[in-house]
């Protein structure tokens, strides 16, 4: 299994937010300003601001200005990796419910 660390700490810290999922959501599409992206969210802007930060900062999304316009737009990469380390658990708590079954099984076919 990889390690991600502080990588994998950032980007389940950032994702802890529903505002944050929400833009994420938003991002999905493609590009969005931020008008568009607070646009949603009764909150003001440098909270709008602070959450944009924090999804920089873990590397979840990138930002471009253009003009006097920025402009946001989802980078996967991140979200990947956090899908890989949930999927190795994910994996591993199937192979456990899978044994608990034939072992229910087993126990009903001799009990």
């Amino acid at each position: 299994m990889v390690n991600y660390s502080l990588a994998l700490d950032n980007t389940f810290s950032a994702l802890a937010s529903p505002v944050r999922r929400g833009m994420l959501a938003q991002l999905a599409d493609g590009w969005a300003s931020v008008t568009e992206l607070s646009a949603p969210y009764d909150v003001s802007a440098p909270a709008i601001s602070k959450h944009l930060r924090i999804l920089e900062g873990a590397g979840l999304i990138e930002r471009q200005k253009l003009g006097r316009v920025h402009y946001c737009r989802l980078r996967p990469q991140q979200v990947q990796d956090a899908a890989e380390w949930l999927g190795f658990y994910r994996d591993f708590w199937e192979s456990q419910f899978k044994s608990l079954a034939e072992y229910l099984d087993e126990e009903e076919n001799n009990g």
